[in-house]
């Protein structure tokens, strides 16, 4: 296990591991449409929010697949839908041969055990009037998994230590703790009812760059212990890099480029992610100050009016007349790599 107090984060392809060949999660043609309603008395609904807008993807057990885009692009939405805490319009969660689109919320209760989150915010996911033991303990009490309370406290303990943390902050209450160990908590959480999927939702953006090299390390370590398979959704492209085996790329409720992490980042095609690449910064200030910055033009069009055809046609840089006629079919230009952009 990685040192607590380790804050470097380390090479990327020695603790990545290799993935199976088995699909975990079968994402087809997901939409979430929200509706947008008027009236008081009498609601009447006048336009849909398309926060996802048919989205393919595969999860293969064992790997990290990273999802990234601007703030409101789908992606927290998309992994609210596959845990089924949102109902969705239209399209396949097929997970282990079942679809989740047909469950209700009784047939939920058993998948839940074996699919589980990591919230963005480590203070307003725990509930601040119980103890860390209470939380910890919670899910295997509920679902039956350790019903022996002393059985439970031992387990606890257990996971408090895997995760980095003393015995001792079973006792503790969430105020009592900092950023990291608050997320740590919610980690042993989600490791309590043996999962084999996560969803990681922005779990490292609210701490600081050390406290975030640790926790990432700690999420490689109990991939590789336990053989968990994540989605990990971000928007900081340097953590996705490191932790990612494949990295989807999603803007306005769509997947615009799919592939795995080092192919992504080294032979960039879609034009928006290599917009997105561009405004990473260079860490050495000379190379920043003296590197020609590309912007993009235009703003991000509203999710509840979307353009016609490629979404991304009005700010992209290589558009074409057929752009804003017909949205571009998502296809393989290369073994594994994916795109939806007709220029590539």
């Amino acid at each position: 296990m990685t040192p607590p107090n380790e804050a470097v984060a380390r090479d990327d392809a020695q603790y990545r591991g290799k993935p199976t060949d088995e699909v975990l999660i079968d994402v087809k043609n997901l939409k979430m449409h929200f509706p947008v309603t008027e009236g008081v008395f009498i609601q009447s609904v006048i336009a849909h929010v398309k926060a996802v807008d048919g989205i393919d993807f595969k999860i293969m057990k064992g790997e990290t697949l990273g999802l990234v885009g601007e703030s409101g692009c789908g992606k927290t939405t998309t992994g609210r839908c596959i845990l089924k805490l949102e109902d969705p319009t239209g399209g396949e969660i097929i997970y282990r041969g079942e679809d989740l689109m047909k469950f209700d919320a009784k047939d939920m209760i058993d998948i839940r055990k074996k699919i589980q989150v990591i919230f963005q915010d480590p203070f307003s996911s725990l509930n601040p009037r119980m103890k860390i033991g209470e939380i910890i303990g919670e899910p295997m009490r509920v679902h039956g998994i350790i019903t022996d309370e002393e059985e439970r406290n031992k387990r606890v303990v257990e996971l408090l230590t895997t995760c980095g943390l003393k015995a001792n902050f079973a006792d503790r209450y969430p105020h009592e703790m900092s950023g990291g160990q608050r997320q740590r908590v919610g980690i042993a959480r989600a490791l309590a009812m043996n999962p084999e999927f996560i969803i990681c939702d922005e779990a490292v953006s609210a701490l600081d760059v050390s406290i975030q090299a640790q926790v990432v390390n700690l999420l490689e370590d109990l991939r590789e212990q336990y053989g968990l398979t994540y989605l990990f959704i971000s928007h900081d492209l340097s953590v996705v890099r490191h932790i990612s085996h494949r990295v989807a790329v999603m803007y306005l409720g769509h997947i615009v480029e799919l592939a795995g992490c080092d192919e992504l980042f080294d032979d960039t095609l879609h034009p928006y992610t290599q917009a997105l690449l561009e405004a990473v910064p260079i860490p050495d200030p000379d190379l920043e100050n003296g590197r020609a910055h590309k912007i993009i033009k235009g703003e991000i069009p509203s999710p509840m009016n979307p353009p016609s055809g490629c979404v991304f046609h009005p700010r992209c840089p290589k558009a074409v007349d057929s752009c804003k006629k017909e949205f571009p079919e998502f296809r393989e230009v290369k073994p594994g790599h994916w795109v939806a952009c007709t220029e590539v």
